[in-house]
């Protein structure tokens, strides 16, 4: 083994975070009181999907403070702001990583087909997403 990495980053954490059903600072107080072996983690089956919007240019230079719109629109996902500001009422973006949306479903390709329909309703200047998150698992 080269390396063992644990830490979860952006898009881990939006994922995997909305199918946990338990109660998530009760499963830290057991982790820091060394009582985890006696927790009992419940998790929901669905399939999760998360796909990052992006600033354009990322992750080299991109410019920030460019207004974002449809993050008020009734969704099936969930919006995880990363890299936005909100300033004079508005939603900039203010990084690279802008928007995890994260989407759920009992099948794996309704779930991504729930994130790419809410991307849809969003949009910023020179926001860049992929297209093949999760294709190559269906």
């Amino acid at each position: 083994m080269i390396e063992y990495n644990c830490r979860m980053g952006d898009p881990e954490t939006e994922v995997v975070m909305p199918r946990i059903k338990s109660d998530v600072l009760e499963m830290f107080m057991c982790v820091a009181q060394k009582k985890l072996s006696n927790y009992n983690l419940q998790l929901d089956n669905r399939f999760a999907t998360t796909v990052m919007l992006v600033s354009g240019g990322y992750p080299g230079d991109y410019a920030k403070g460019k207004e974002i719109s449809g993050t008020t629109l009734n969704y099936e996902s969930t919006l995880f702001h990363a890299g936005t500001i909100l300033k004079e009422d508005k939603i900039l973006t203010n990084g690279g990583r802008v928007i995890a949306v994260t989407s759920m479903d009992e099948l794996l390709n309704k779930a991504l087909e729930k994130s790419y329909a809410a991307i849809k309703k969003i949009s910023f200047d020179g926001m860049y997403y992929r297209r093949d998150i999760g294709k190559d698992l269906i």
